[in-house]
């Protein structure tokens, strides 16, 4: 992985006041970054790829009984 091209990624979200959290999923380093009805995920691999996933909210609010979705679909 080039860490030149994330430190310059990550200096620009600074720049920006962009608010970004870093991890490490799969073999690459995570950056969540969470923008006004967005969430994105950055991801910077050892080969130096890069990829990007966008989730963009509907807009939809739901109350809790939309909570059973969640544990039900996605329990263990």
């Amino acid at each position: 992985m080039s860490i030149e091209k994330l430190i310059r990624f990550l200096e620009e979200l600074e720049d920006k006041k962009i608010h970004f959290t870093l991890g490490k999923i799969r073999d690459s380093v995570l950056v969540e970054i969470a923008v006004p009805g967005e969430r994105w995920e950055v991801e910077f691999f050892a080969d130096d790829h890069m990829e990007v996933e966008r989730f963009i909210s509907t807009g939809e609010i739901r109350d809790e009984s939309e909570l059973e979705i969640l544990f039900r679909d996605f329990s263990d």
